[in-house]
């Protein structure tokens, strides 16, 4: 199995900075594609961020303000958000793709989530 654990989420102002991490562990496995979703109460779930070996993508609503990279070495993906808006408040969570080494069997997993509140 993998594990996805995030961090870094919490409590900011209009216009601050926040910077998650969600390091992958467990299992051997090559990971293809990394990325961040979010949730905000009474929504439904959106994509935020992607990096995978085709490249990056964002969310319009992000574009210019966040920035997703990672760091294969550690398999660990991060998520630089700066001109933080009240409207990026939600749960954001990490998501990896890839397949187990040893038997080439895909797999896809989810981080628990970490809360983003942005103030007014």
């Amino acid at each position: 199995q993998v594990q996805l654990v995030e961090s870094g989420g919490g409590l900011v102002q209009a216009g601050g900075s926040l910077r998650l991490s969600c390091a992958a562990s467990g299992s051997i496995v090559v990971i293809n594609a990394m990325g961040w979703y979010r949730q905000a109460p009474g929504k439904q779930r959106e994509l935020v961020a992607t990096s995978s070996t085709s490249g990056t993508m964002y969310a319009d609503s992000v574009k210019g303000r966040f920035t997703i990279s990672r760091d294969n070495a550690k398999n660990t993906v991060y998520l630089q958000m700066d001109s933080l808006k009240p409207e990026d408040t939600a749960v954001y969570n990490c998501n990896a793709k890839g397949y187990y080494s040893g038997s080439g069997r895909s797999f896809g997993s989810w981080g628990q989530g970490t809360q983003v509140t942005v103030s007014s």
